[in-house]
């Protein structure tokens, strides 16, 4: 019989200890009734607040890196020469919020020894194809400029049943580009992050690129592969730009949890995920690592030990194994949200109040060596009365730590 080896409980402090704070539909800042306050300076001062108690809580749980949401949908947290004042602010896309949340978020960060690191989406235009919110997109505000739903609509598909940036324009690459160039530029952050919504489809939704393949990509043998090399050379132009425009600044990808599975490539992992990050959003995020596009990736690994078809151990020990010998830090995405809530599949979830679970993974997190730190996803559960004994655990081992 194997030798039943313990993973160590203690901390290692050097590890990457981070939350993502999202904004996309207000989910963990600013509050939906900051943005109804009426008076500027009143809601301002809220919103400045709520944001600042936010840090203090990931200080309290000696949570060393923030990963902020600061364009969540073609829209901006900060003030952007592309792109218009997003509308979680406000309420009103382009209305100009008073203060930069960004610049505030990266003053309130820095000041506690927590690192800033910027998370943008890059293709997303919306999050739905209403009437009212293709009205929204295309008004203009005098605060700032106009969603490129305006400006170049023939950039534009839909995907997933939302507005989305078509990936085989290179103009659109360039743009993206252009974006993040100007947030390294302009703020004094750690990193850049980008997610999963590559070429993001449903089977009733998929983004209709025939037009755009007939035109970019006829040297490819496949419309999927020249998907895969269009988020390919957007990532490797993201990192080229980046570099050459402070070294410093760490670029990563957070991706979903499984690269391929094993059936459709014997170099994948030994699972049976229903979408996969080469199959399902044409991105070879193998290949990402390989090649030393990216500084970390951070595969959103949110199941249990308990999910046979895609099990957390088996997906975080593939990851283990491919970064091993590159230059790519490994981080892991892990489900905070899902602690304390049992479903058929995964009963494992509620055990403990979700200790259990999120326990048994950060061990196994800390025991692995190439793996270099934790991602909560996401930051507001903490708070959460259901979790208080997965938040009290935090304190006690990641809180020892310190800030770096």
């Amino acid at each position: 019989m194997p030798l039943d080896i313990s993973p160590p409980i203690s901390p290692h402090c050097d590890a990457f200890q981070a939350s993502w704070i999202a904004t996309v539909l207000n989910l963990d800042w600013p509050s939906r009734a900051s943005t109804k306050i009426e008076n500027d300076d009143e809601r301002i001062r809220r919103q400045k607040q709520e944001l600042a108690n936010l840090f203090n809580e990931a200080s309290e749980h000696g949570i060393n890196a923030v990963v902020f949401q600061v364009s969540p949908a073609a829209d901006a947290f900060y003030a952007s020469s592309y792109l218009p004042w997003s509308s979680y602010l406000t309420g009103t896309l382009g209305k100009n919020p008073g203060f930069d949340p960004l610049q505030f978020a990266i003053e309130q960060a820095h000041k506690r020894g927590i690192e800033l690191h910027a998370w943008l989406n890059p293709y997303r235009v919306s999050m739905d194809v209403k009437a009212s919110t293709r009205k929204e997109l295309k008004n203009s505000s005098k605060d700032s400029p106009p969603s490129v739903y305006k400006t170049h609509p023939s950039w534009v598909g839909v995907s997933a049943d939302r507005y989305v940036l078509d990936p085989g324009i290179p103009a659109v690459r360039q743009w993206v580009t252009n974006i993040t160039a100007e947030v390294v530029q302009k703020y004094n952050v750690d990193g850049i992050q980008f997610d999963d919504y590559f070429y993001y489809e449903t089977a009733s939704s998929p983004l209709d690129d025939d037009k755009t393949y007939a035109r970019f990509g006829t040297r490819f043998a496949s419309k999927y592969d020249w998907r895969r090399y269009n988020t390919y050379t957007l990532v490797q132009e993201i990192s080229d730009k980046i570099k050459s425009i402070k070294p410093n600044v760490r670029f990563g990808i957070s991706p979903g949890g499984v690269w391929r599975n094993k059936a459709d490539d014997p170099l994948g992992s030994a699972t049976r995920a229903g979408k996969t990050n080469y199959d399902g959003d044409f991105a070879d995020t193998r290949r990402w690592v390989k090649d030393g596009l990216i500084d970390y990736i951070a595969p959103q690994v949110y199941w249990s030990f308990g999910r046979k078809a895609v099990s957390y151990d088996t997906i975080v020990k593939w990851w283990a194994d491919t970064v091993r010998g590159t230059k790519t830090d490994l981080y892991i995405g892990m489900a905070l949200y899902r602690a304390g809530t049992a479903t058929a599949s995964e009963p494992g979830w509620q055990a403990g109040g979700g200790l259990s679970e999120i326990k048994r993974q950060l061990e196994l997190n800390q025991w692995l060596p190439e793996v270099k730190g934790s991602i909560l996803f996401r930051q507001g559960f903490l708070s959460d009365p259901k979790l208080k004994n997965v938040s009290d655990y935090l304190k006690k081992t990641w809180g020892k730590c310190g800030q770096k």
